[in-house]
Protein backbone atom coordinates (compact mmCIF):
# COMPACT_ATOMS: atom_id res chain seq x y z
CA UNK A 1 0.00 0.00 0.00
CA UNK A 2 1.28 3.19 -0.96
CA UNK A 3 2.38 5.56 2.40
CA UNK A 4 0.06 8.60 2.15
CA UNK A 5 2.65 10.77 3.06
CA UNK A 6 4.38 10.26 -0.76
CA UNK A 7 1.19 11.05 -2.03
CA UNK A 8 0.74 13.87 -4.68
CA UNK A 9 -1.85 16.38 -3.30
CA UNK A 10 -3.58 16.31 -6.54
CA UNK A 11 -4.57 12.82 -5.51
CA UNK A 12 -5.40 12.90 -1.98
CA UNK A 13 -8.98 13.74 -2.32
CA UNK A 14 -9.33 10.88 -4.79
CA UNK A 15 -8.19 8.53 -2.06
CA UNK A 16 -9.37 9.81 1.06
CA UNK A 17 -13.08 8.50 1.96
CA UNK A 18 -15.59 8.38 5.01
CA UNK A 19 -16.11 4.60 5.70
CA UNK A 20 -19.81 3.24 4.83
CA UNK A 21 -21.76 0.03 6.08
CA UNK A 22 -20.78 -2.94 4.18
CA UNK A 23 -24.02 -5.02 3.57
CA UNK A 24 -24.54 -7.98 1.44
CA UNK A 25 -24.98 -7.53 -2.54
CA UNK A 26 -28.70 -6.44 -3.17
CA UNK A 27 -29.63 -8.52 -4.80
CA UNK A 28 -31.37 -6.87 -7.65
CA UNK A 29 -28.16 -6.36 -8.94
CA UNK A 30 -25.73 -8.87 -11.73
CA UNK A 31 -24.52 -11.62 -9.88
CA UNK A 32 -20.96 -12.47 -10.36
CA UNK A 33 -20.00 -14.37 -13.26
CA UNK A 34 -19.44 -18.19 -12.58
CA UNK A 35 -16.26 -17.88 -14.83
CA UNK A 36 -15.00 -13.89 -15.02
CA UNK A 37 -12.26 -13.83 -17.46
CA UNK A 38 -8.84 -14.61 -16.70
CA UNK A 39 -6.87 -11.20 -15.19
CA UNK A 40 -3.02 -10.61 -15.22
CA UNK A 41 -1.80 -10.17 -11.90
CA UNK A 42 0.50 -7.58 -10.22
CA UNK A 43 3.53 -9.35 -10.57
CA UNK A 44 3.10 -10.03 -14.06
CA UNK A 45 5.88 -9.02 -16.81
CA UNK A 46 5.79 -5.95 -18.19
CA UNK A 47 8.07 -3.21 -19.87
CA UNK A 48 10.28 -1.05 -17.73
CA UNK A 49 11.90 2.17 -19.38
CA UNK A 50 15.25 3.13 -18.62
CA UNK A 51 14.05 6.54 -17.71
CA UNK A 52 14.55 8.53 -14.07
CA UNK A 53 11.86 7.92 -11.32
CA UNK A 54 10.12 11.13 -10.74
CA UNK A 55 9.49 11.70 -6.85
CA UNK A 56 6.79 14.30 -6.79
CA UNK A 57 8.13 17.97 -5.13
CA UNK A 58 6.94 19.59 -2.00
CA UNK A 59 7.16 16.84 0.54
CA UNK A 60 5.18 14.25 -2.31
CA UNK A 61 2.31 17.06 -2.87
CA UNK A 62 0.59 17.77 -6.14
CA UNK A 63 0.77 21.68 -5.69
CA UNK A 64 2.88 23.46 -2.26
CA UNK A 65 -0.09 23.00 0.25
CA UNK A 66 -0.25 20.54 3.60
CA UNK A 67 -1.00 17.04 2.49
CA UNK A 68 -3.27 16.02 5.36
CA UNK A 69 -6.63 14.25 6.13
CA UNK A 70 -8.44 12.64 9.25
CA UNK A 71 -10.46 10.38 6.51
CA UNK A 72 -11.38 7.05 7.39
CA UNK A 73 -10.70 5.00 4.26
CA UNK A 74 -13.20 2.68 3.33
CA UNK A 75 -13.65 -1.13 4.17
CA UNK A 76 -11.48 -3.15 1.76
CA UNK A 77 -13.97 -6.60 2.31
CA UNK A 78 -16.73 -5.23 0.72
CA UNK A 79 -18.13 -7.96 -1.92
CA UNK A 80 -17.35 -8.06 -4.64
CA UNK A 81 -19.28 -7.62 -8.58
CA UNK A 82 -17.70 -9.39 -11.13
CA UNK A 83 -17.42 -7.35 -14.51
CA UNK A 84 -19.90 -9.01 -16.76
CA UNK A 85 -18.60 -11.05 -19.99
CA UNK A 86 -19.47 -8.47 -22.88
CA UNK A 87 -22.23 -9.01 -24.86
CA UNK A 88 -21.84 -7.78 -27.51
CA UNK A 89 -19.04 -9.67 -30.38
CA UNK A 90 -15.39 -7.98 -30.58
CA UNK A 91 -15.19 -6.47 -34.14
CA UNK A 92 -13.08 -8.33 -36.78
CA UNK A 93 -9.99 -5.83 -35.99
CA UNK A 94 -10.03 -5.86 -32.50
CA UNK A 95 -6.68 -7.74 -31.46
CA UNK A 96 -5.98 -10.95 -29.76
CA UNK A 97 -3.04 -11.32 -29.61
CA UNK A 98 -1.13 -9.05 -26.34
CA UNK A 99 1.37 -6.66 -27.10
CA UNK A 100 4.93 -7.59 -26.31
CA UNK A 101 6.47 -5.05 -23.96
CA UNK A 102 9.79 -5.62 -25.10
CA UNK A 103 8.98 -4.03 -28.17
CA UNK A 104 8.03 -0.65 -27.87
CA UNK A 105 9.23 2.30 -25.81
CA UNK A 106 9.02 6.07 -24.97
CA UNK A 107 10.41 9.01 -26.52
CA UNK A 108 10.76 12.01 -25.36
CA UNK A 109 8.95 14.80 -27.74
CA UNK A 110 9.71 17.83 -25.85
CA UNK A 111 10.37 19.08 -22.14
CA UNK A 112 10.20 22.72 -20.47
CA UNK A 113 6.57 22.14 -19.62
CA UNK A 114 4.52 23.90 -16.47
CA UNK A 115 2.61 21.30 -14.95
CA UNK A 116 1.21 20.05 -18.27
CA UNK A 117 -2.01 18.45 -18.33
CA UNK A 118 -3.49 17.44 -22.00
CA UNK A 119 -2.53 16.98 -25.29
CA UNK A 120 -4.36 16.92 -28.49
CA UNK A 121 -4.51 18.41 -32.09
CA UNK A 122 -6.50 20.76 -34.16
CA UNK A 123 -7.35 18.42 -37.31
CA UNK A 124 -5.75 20.61 -39.45
CA UNK A 125 -3.20 19.00 -40.93
CA UNK A 126 -1.07 21.06 -39.62
CA UNK A 127 1.26 18.49 -37.59
CA UNK A 128 0.97 20.56 -34.37
CA UNK A 129 0.05 19.65 -30.79
CA UNK A 130 -1.55 21.53 -28.87
CA UNK A 131 -0.45 20.90 -24.66
CA UNK A 132 -2.08 22.23 -21.31
CA UNK A 133 -0.31 23.45 -18.51
CA UNK A 134 -2.38 23.72 -15.69
CA UNK A 135 -1.80 27.01 -14.67
CA UNK A 136 -3.37 28.09 -17.68
CA UNK A 137 -1.42 28.27 -20.70
CA UNK A 138 -1.89 26.19 -24.24
CA UNK A 139 1.46 25.67 -25.54
CA UNK A 140 2.16 24.91 -29.73
CA UNK A 141 4.44 22.22 -30.09
CA UNK A 142 5.52 22.46 -34.04
CA UNK A 143 8.14 20.51 -35.99
CA UNK A 144 8.85 18.87 -32.46
CA UNK A 145 9.99 22.36 -31.11
CA UNK A 146 8.17 23.83 -28.23
CA UNK A 147 6.97 27.36 -29.30
CA UNK A 148 7.78 30.19 -26.85
CA UNK A 149 4.70 32.25 -27.24
CA UNK A 150 1.57 30.83 -25.96
CA UNK A 151 -1.33 30.09 -28.25
CA UNK A 152 -3.87 31.43 -25.72
CA UNK A 153 -2.83 32.55 -21.66
CA UNK A 154 -5.84 32.26 -19.64
CA UNK A 155 -3.39 32.76 -16.18
CA UNK A 156 -5.16 35.82 -15.06
CA UNK A 157 -8.65 33.86 -15.02
CA UNK A 158 -7.53 30.07 -14.13
CA UNK A 159 -7.30 29.06 -10.72
CA UNK A 160 -5.14 26.38 -9.93
CA UNK A 161 -3.75 26.68 -6.38
CA UNK A 162 -5.20 23.18 -4.93
CA UNK A 163 -5.66 20.03 -5.30
CA UNK A 164 -7.18 19.43 -9.23
CA UNK A 165 -7.76 22.68 -10.09
CA UNK A 166 -6.46 24.44 -13.18
CA UNK A 167 -6.81 24.43 -17.08
CA UNK A 168 -7.53 20.99 -17.64
CA UNK A 169 -9.52 20.63 -21.10
CA UNK A 170 -9.30 21.22 -24.54
CA UNK A 171 -10.93 20.54 -27.41
CA UNK A 172 -11.33 21.82 -31.35
CA UNK A 173 -14.39 22.18 -33.30
CA UNK A 174 -14.61 19.49 -35.77
CA UNK A 175 -14.93 21.79 -38.54
CA UNK A 176 -11.30 23.56 -37.61
CA UNK A 177 -10.41 20.88 -40.32
CA UNK A 178 -12.54 22.70 -42.83
CA UNK A 179 -9.47 25.20 -44.02
CA UNK A 180 -6.75 26.29 -41.15
CA UNK A 181 -3.16 25.87 -41.21
CA UNK A 182 -2.79 22.71 -43.55
CA UNK A 183 -4.90 24.74 -46.16
CA UNK A 184 -3.74 28.60 -45.80
CA UNK A 185 -7.48 28.78 -45.34
CA UNK A 186 -9.28 30.17 -42.12
CA UNK A 187 -11.22 27.77 -40.96
CA UNK A 188 -14.69 27.35 -41.72
CA UNK A 189 -15.79 27.65 -37.30
CA UNK A 190 -12.45 28.69 -36.14
CA UNK A 191 -13.40 27.74 -32.55
CA UNK A 192 -12.04 25.71 -30.03
CA UNK A 193 -13.39 25.14 -26.44
CA UNK A 194 -11.87 24.75 -23.08
CA UNK A 195 -12.78 23.24 -19.46
CA UNK A 196 -10.64 25.09 -16.28
CA UNK A 197 -11.44 26.23 -13.14
CA UNK A 198 -11.77 29.92 -12.17
CA UNK A 199 -10.29 32.06 -9.41
CA UNK A 200 -13.63 30.91 -7.35
CA UNK A 201 -12.97 27.58 -8.10
CA UNK A 202 -16.05 26.97 -10.63
CA UNK A 203 -15.53 25.27 -13.79
CA UNK A 204 -16.27 27.21 -16.79
CA UNK A 205 -16.75 26.07 -20.25
CA UNK A 206 -15.79 28.30 -22.52
CA UNK A 207 -15.30 28.93 -26.91
CA UNK A 208 -12.80 31.07 -28.10
CA UNK A 209 -11.60 31.77 -31.81
CA UNK A 210 -8.26 31.68 -33.41
CA UNK A 211 -7.04 34.68 -35.03
CA UNK A 212 -7.45 35.01 -38.37
CA UNK A 213 -4.27 36.68 -39.22
CA UNK A 214 -1.90 33.79 -37.49
CA UNK A 215 -2.78 30.17 -36.84
CA UNK A 216 -0.50 30.16 -33.85
CA UNK A 217 -2.41 32.85 -31.95
CA UNK A 218 -6.10 32.61 -30.23
CA UNK A 219 -7.94 35.49 -30.36
CA UNK A 220 -8.16 36.00 -26.10
CA UNK A 221 -11.47 38.63 -26.67
CA UNK A 222 -13.36 36.02 -27.96
CA UNK A 223 -14.18 34.16 -24.94
CA UNK A 224 -17.67 33.28 -24.56
CA UNK A 225 -18.71 31.14 -21.72
CA UNK A 226 -20.94 28.28 -22.52
CA UNK A 227 -21.44 26.72 -18.94
CA UNK A 228 -20.32 28.10 -15.45
CA UNK A 229 -20.87 24.99 -12.79
CA UNK A 230 -20.53 25.35 -9.36
CA UNK A 231 -18.22 23.37 -7.21
CA UNK A 232 -18.76 22.82 -3.60
CA UNK A 233 -15.02 21.57 -3.05
CA UNK A 234 -12.31 21.91 -4.53
CA UNK A 235 -11.38 18.48 -6.03
CA UNK A 236 -13.04 16.34 -8.75
CA UNK A 237 -13.53 18.46 -11.02
CA UNK A 238 -12.79 16.24 -13.93
CA UNK A 239 -12.34 18.57 -16.98
CA UNK A 240 -12.46 16.89 -19.82
CA UNK A 241 -13.61 17.55 -23.41
CA UNK A 242 -14.28 15.43 -26.51
CA UNK A 243 -15.61 15.85 -29.65
CA UNK A 244 -17.81 12.31 -30.03
CA UNK A 245 -18.56 10.89 -33.89
CA UNK A 246 -21.79 12.64 -33.57
CA UNK A 247 -20.42 15.85 -33.48
CA UNK A 248 -21.63 16.66 -30.14
CA UNK A 249 -19.25 17.50 -27.37
CA UNK A 250 -19.05 15.73 -24.26
CA UNK A 251 -18.02 16.95 -20.98
CA UNK A 252 -16.95 15.03 -17.95
CA UNK A 253 -17.58 16.59 -14.62
CA UNK A 254 -16.67 14.88 -10.92
CA UNK A 255 -18.86 14.57 -8.00
CA UNK A 256 -17.99 17.87 -6.88
CA UNK A 257 -15.05 16.44 -4.50
CA UNK A 258 -14.75 16.09 -0.65
CA UNK A 259 -14.11 12.10 -0.29
CA UNK A 260 -17.48 9.65 -0.68
CA UNK A 261 -19.78 12.04 -2.60
CA UNK A 262 -21.06 13.13 0.30
CA UNK A 263 -23.83 15.41 -1.20
CA UNK A 264 -24.50 12.57 -3.56
CA UNK A 265 -24.31 14.18 -6.64
CA UNK A 266 -23.12 10.83 -8.70
CA UNK A 267 -26.59 9.58 -8.87
CA UNK A 268 -28.74 13.06 -8.42
CA UNK A 269 -29.94 13.88 -12.25
CA UNK A 270 -30.82 17.52 -10.68
CA UNK A 271 -27.07 18.33 -11.15
CA UNK A 272 -24.35 18.51 -13.68
CA UNK A 273 -21.72 16.82 -11.18
CA UNK A 274 -20.67 13.71 -10.94
CA UNK A 275 -21.84 12.85 -14.88
CA UNK A 276 -20.83 12.90 -18.27
CA UNK A 277 -22.52 15.82 -20.62
CA UNK A 278 -23.58 16.07 -24.58
CA UNK A 279 -24.36 19.52 -26.07
CA UNK A 280 -24.37 20.89 -29.35
CA UNK A 281 -22.19 23.84 -29.86
CA UNK A 282 -23.52 24.41 -33.34
CA UNK A 283 -25.88 27.13 -31.89
CA UNK A 284 -25.80 29.67 -30.44
CA UNK A 285 -24.29 29.09 -26.64
CA UNK A 286 -25.54 25.71 -26.41
CA UNK A 287 -28.07 23.54 -27.70
CA UNK A 288 -29.50 19.71 -26.43
CA UNK A 289 -28.96 17.59 -28.71
CA UNK A 290 -31.90 15.24 -30.15
CA UNK A 291 -32.28 11.72 -28.24
CA UNK A 292 -30.40 13.19 -24.96
CA UNK A 293 -31.84 10.04 -22.00
CA UNK A 294 -32.73 12.74 -19.89
CA UNK A 295 -34.01 15.73 -22.31
CA UNK A 296 -37.60 14.77 -21.93
CA UNK A 297 -37.55 14.01 -18.14
CA UNK A 298 -38.24 17.58 -16.44
CA UNK A 299 -36.80 16.34 -13.08
CA UNK A 300 -33.20 15.87 -14.92
CA UNK A 301 -30.43 17.95 -16.51
CA UNK A 302 -30.81 17.86 -19.88
CA UNK A 303 -27.17 18.00 -20.87
CA UNK A 304 -26.57 14.68 -18.95
CA UNK A 305 -25.56 11.67 -21.08
CA UNK A 306 -24.18 9.10 -18.24
CA UNK A 307 -24.27 9.37 -14.57
CA UNK A 308 -22.14 7.63 -11.32
CA UNK A 309 -19.23 9.10 -12.15
CA UNK A 310 -16.65 9.95 -9.49
CA UNK A 311 -14.29 11.78 -11.29
CA UNK A 312 -13.85 10.85 -14.84
CA UNK A 313 -10.07 11.65 -15.34
CA UNK A 314 -9.96 11.73 -19.02
CA UNK A 315 -12.24 9.71 -21.72
CA UNK A 316 -11.97 9.19 -25.67
CA UNK A 317 -13.67 8.00 -28.18
CA UNK A 318 -12.12 5.00 -30.30
CA UNK A 319 -11.80 7.05 -33.90
CA UNK A 320 -12.82 3.19 -35.74
CA UNK A 321 -15.32 2.14 -33.94
CA UNK A 322 -17.01 4.98 -31.95
CA UNK A 323 -16.84 2.56 -28.57
CA UNK A 324 -16.39 5.29 -25.44
CA UNK A 325 -14.10 4.40 -22.58
CA UNK A 326 -13.50 6.39 -19.41
CA UNK A 327 -10.93 6.40 -16.89
CA UNK A 328 -13.03 6.62 -13.49
CA UNK A 329 -10.43 7.48 -10.63
CA UNK A 330 -11.58 6.01 -7.50
CA UNK A 331 -12.05 6.23 -3.44
CA UNK A 332 -9.85 4.46 -1.39
CA UNK A 333 -8.76 0.95 -3.11
CA UNK A 334 -9.82 0.63 -6.71
CA UNK A 335 -9.55 2.22 -9.91
CA UNK A 336 -11.97 1.61 -12.89
CA UNK A 337 -11.91 1.85 -16.73
CA UNK A 338 -16.01 1.88 -18.19
CA UNK A 339 -17.40 1.35 -21.40
CA UNK A 340 -19.68 2.56 -23.60
CA UNK A 341 -20.12 0.87 -27.02
CA UNK A 342 -20.95 2.69 -29.81
CA UNK A 343 -24.10 3.11 -30.75
CA UNK A 344 -25.57 3.35 -27.08
CA UNK A 345 -28.28 5.50 -26.50
CA UNK A 346 -27.05 7.00 -23.72
CA UNK A 347 -28.41 6.97 -19.71
CA UNK A 348 -25.33 4.77 -18.30
CA UNK A 349 -25.41 4.60 -14.73
CA UNK A 350 -21.36 3.46 -13.87
CA UNK A 351 -22.71 2.92 -9.91
CA UNK A 352 -20.66 5.87 -8.14
CA UNK A 353 -21.21 6.17 -4.72
CA UNK A 354 -22.63 3.17 -4.57
CA UNK A 355 -19.36 0.77 -6.08
CA UNK A 356 -16.18 1.72 -6.17
CA UNK A 357 -14.85 -0.29 -9.12
CA UNK A 358 -16.64 -4.03 -8.51
CA UNK A 359 -16.85 -3.06 -5.14
CA UNK A 360 -19.56 -2.23 -2.77
CA UNK A 361 -19.02 0.93 -1.40
CA UNK A 362 -22.62 2.24 -0.16
CA UNK A 363 -25.67 0.09 0.69
CA UNK A 364 -28.90 0.74 -1.36
CA UNK A 365 -27.70 0.01 -4.57
CA UNK A 366 -30.17 0.28 -7.34
CA UNK A 367 -30.36 -2.27 -10.39
CA UNK A 368 -29.39 -1.72 -13.89
CA UNK A 369 -26.23 -0.63 -13.24
CA UNK A 370 -23.10 -0.95 -16.01
CA UNK A 371 -19.75 -2.49 -14.36
CA UNK A 372 -16.32 -1.47 -15.59
CA UNK A 373 -14.95 -3.54 -17.97
CA UNK A 374 -11.78 -3.69 -15.72
CA UNK A 375 -9.94 -2.56 -12.20
CA UNK A 376 -7.06 -2.23 -10.32
CA UNK A 377 -6.32 -2.33 -6.89
CA UNK A 378 -3.85 0.32 -5.08
CA UNK A 379 -2.04 -2.02 -3.99
CA UNK A 380 -1.22 -3.38 -7.31
CA UNK A 381 -0.68 -0.18 -9.31
CA UNK A 382 -0.85 3.32 -7.96
CA UNK A 383 -3.81 5.64 -6.75
CA UNK A 384 -5.40 7.48 -9.34
CA UNK A 385 -6.56 5.85 -13.10
CA UNK A 386 -5.85 7.96 -15.90
CA UNK A 387 -7.54 7.25 -18.80
CA UNK A 388 -6.28 7.07 -22.50
CA UNK A 389 -6.50 6.09 -26.39
CA UNK A 390 -7.37 3.30 -28.77
CA UNK A 391 -4.28 3.24 -30.27
CA UNK A 392 -5.01 3.42 -34.03
CA UNK A 393 -1.68 5.28 -35.92
CA UNK A 394 0.33 3.39 -38.57
CA UNK A 395 3.33 3.81 -37.14
CA UNK A 396 2.91 0.84 -34.78
CA UNK A 397 0.66 -1.69 -36.09
CA UNK A 398 1.04 -4.30 -33.47
CA UNK A 399 -0.70 -2.45 -31.19
CA UNK A 400 -3.59 -1.45 -33.32
CA UNK A 401 -6.66 -1.43 -31.66
CA UNK A 402 -5.47 -1.59 -27.72
CA UNK A 403 -6.76 0.78 -25.51
CA UNK A 404 -3.90 2.15 -23.34
CA UNK A 405 -4.66 4.07 -19.64
CA UNK A 406 -2.01 4.68 -16.51
CA UNK A 407 -1.48 5.34 -12.83
CA UNK A 408 -0.94 8.82 -11.77
CA UNK A 409 1.00 7.77 -8.54
CA UNK A 410 2.67 4.59 -9.54
CA UNK A 411 3.78 5.81 -13.59
CA UNK A 412 2.16 2.26 -14.55
CA UNK A 413 0.93 1.87 -18.46
CA UNK A 414 -1.64 -1.14 -19.18
CA UNK A 415 -2.53 -2.14 -22.65
CA UNK A 416 -6.46 -3.47 -22.36
CA UNK A 417 -7.61 -5.93 -25.51
CA UNK A 418 -10.92 -8.21 -25.61
CA UNK A 419 -10.41 -11.57 -26.94
CA UNK A 420 -12.74 -14.49 -27.24
CA UNK A 421 -12.18 -14.67 -22.83
CA UNK A 422 -13.07 -10.94 -22.53
CA UNK A 423 -11.17 -7.99 -21.41
CA UNK A 424 -7.79 -8.70 -20.48
CA UNK A 425 -5.49 -6.04 -19.15
CA UNK A 426 -1.52 -6.60 -19.76
CA UNK A 427 1.19 -4.30 -17.88
CA UNK A 428 2.91 -2.87 -20.90
CA UNK A 429 5.80 -0.02 -18.64
CA UNK A 430 6.73 1.05 -15.72
CA UNK A 431 7.63 4.65 -16.16
CA UNK A 432 8.40 6.45 -12.95
CA UNK A 433 6.41 9.30 -14.06
CA UNK A 434 3.35 11.08 -12.76
CA UNK A 435 1.36 10.63 -15.73
CA UNK A 436 -1.54 13.18 -15.68
CA UNK A 437 -2.94 12.66 -19.19
CA UNK A 438 -2.24 10.65 -22.58
CA UNK A 439 -2.39 12.72 -26.06
CA UNK A 440 -3.04 11.81 -29.61
CA UNK A 441 -2.38 13.38 -32.74
CA UNK A 442 -3.97 13.40 -36.40
CA UNK A 443 -2.35 10.37 -37.36
CA UNK A 444 -3.18 8.75 -34.65
CA UNK A 445 -0.06 8.01 -32.67
CA UNK A 446 -0.24 7.98 -28.96
CA UNK A 447 1.48 10.26 -26.03
CA UNK A 448 2.21 10.62 -22.75
CA UNK A 449 2.47 13.23 -20.80
CA UNK A 450 4.59 14.07 -17.38
CA UNK A 451 3.29 15.98 -15.16
CA UNK A 452 6.01 16.77 -12.67
CA UNK A 453 9.01 16.56 -14.87
CA UNK A 454 7.14 18.80 -17.56
CA UNK A 455 7.40 16.20 -20.72
CA UNK A 456 5.81 14.81 -23.54
CA UNK A 457 6.77 11.39 -24.53
CA UNK A 458 5.30 9.43 -27.73
CA UNK A 459 5.05 5.70 -27.99
CA UNK A 460 7.92 4.09 -30.27
CA UNK A 461 8.84 1.02 -31.66
CA UNK A 462 12.04 -0.24 -29.32
CA UNK A 463 15.19 0.01 -31.20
Amino acid sequence: MIRRSLLPFFLLPFLIGCAPTVAPIPTNLPAPSATPPPQPSATQPGGSLSLPTVTPGFAGCFIATPCASTETPAPTNSPILQSPTPSITPPPNHPIIPPDPGAYTLHQITGGLVRPTYLTHAGDASGRLFVLEQPGRIRIIQNGLLLPAPFLDLEPVVGSESNEQGLLGLAFHPDYSKGGSGTGESPTRPYFFVNFTDNNGDTVIERFSVSPDDPNQADPASGLVLLHVAQPFPNHNGGDLVFGPDGYLYIGLGDGGSAGDPQGNGQKLNTLLGKLLRIDVNQPAYAIPPGNPFATRPEARPEIWAYGLRNPWRFSFDRATGDLFIGDVGQNAYEEIDYQPAGSAGGENYGWNFWEGNHLYEVGAPGGLTAPVVEYSHDEGGCAVTGGYVYRGAQLPGLNGIYFFGDYCSGKIWALYRDASGWQKLKLFATGFLISSFGEDEAGELYVLDHSGGAVYQFVAAP
